[in-house]
């Protein structure tokens, strides 16, 4: 919201989708005038102060920002610009190789600020992680209450015009519920999007292809890189005679036959 706009006191607060979550009690300012941050009265809730920056003024209601939502969005829009750069960078230095010596420390500067963004995006991704566990855990907890609402309807312990608002309200808040978890999603997959951008711009396609090589053999189990094909043992002298060959197996029944053939002779003559 503008320094200048008017005051807030006693305005309604609502988040984004439309629920009510209170009223602007005030502000709490720095000493040079800026505001800080607003409390909403929350009724049951207390006073809750939230920065100021979460805030937009929308007519005669206020509305109020997630974090995550504002720490994501500063992050795309930093690391899209960023990426932009980049881009123009390489593309003036492929059109002028000459200017490349004095384009590096520009080009190393834009790196630099891509992996303070990568740490950044690694605590808005979790900011977005922890929102989507809340947002599971609020619809299951709806959900619970609307069929107990039908139990109760059906034993006639409360009237027909009571459950259809029971049904009414619950209905609209797992339609919001819905709304944010679609929205947070959708910034899931742009910051996935940037990150494998980012990754294309910054690493050489040759280190890639390599190490898209390597994960993939590390995931199969198998590779041949590396490996010799070895022969195997022959027996050793004390297991048992060697296996003969074809041409040692015909010779010993040659001799088998001879012996045969002698011992038929001498039991001829001894006969004679």
């Amino acid at each position: 919201m503008s320094k200048n706009e008017v005051s807030i006191a006693g305005k309604p607060v609502r988040d984004m989708y439309g629920t009510t979550i209170g009223n602007v009690l005030g502000t709490l300012t720095h000493i040079d005038g800026q505001i800080q941050t607003i409390g909403i009265d929350c009724g049951s809730e207390g006073l809750k102060q939230i920065p100021y920056e979460q805030f937009v003024l929308q007519g005669d209601v206020v509305i109020y920002i997630p974090r995550w939502r504002i720490d994501a969005q500063k992050i795309l829009r930093e690391k899209k610009l960023t990426l932009s750069r980049l881009k123009a960078l390489m593309g003036i230095i492929s059109e002028n190789n000459a200017v490349e010596s004095d384009a590096d420390v520009i080009h190393d500067t834009y790196k630099t600020k891509l992996m303070e963004l990568d740490e950044a995006e690694s605590k808005v991704r979790d900011e977005l992680s922890v929102r989507l566990e809340e947002l599971d855990r609020q619809e299951k907890v709806i959900k619970v209450m609307l069929f107990d609402a039908k139990v109760q309807f059906k034993s006639e312990e409360i009237s027909d015009s009571t459950f259809e608002t029971i049904q009414k309200h619950c209905n609209n808040l797992l339609e919001r519920l819905s709304h944010e978890r679609v929205e947070v999603h959708n910034v899931q997959r742009r910051i996935e999007e940037l990150s494998l951008e980012s990754i294309e711009l910054t690493q050489p396609q040759k280190e890639m292809v390599q190490e898209s090589a390597v994960s993939y053999l590390d995931s199969s189990g198998n590779t041949l890189t590396g490996q010799e094909y070895v022969l195997p043992k022959p027996p050793t002298e004390n297991s048992g005679s060697a296996p003969q060959t074809h041409t040692e197996q015909q010779g010993n029944q040659e001799e088998l036959s001879e012996s045969n053939d002698s011992d038929w002779m001498s039991r001829m003559e001894q006969n004679n």
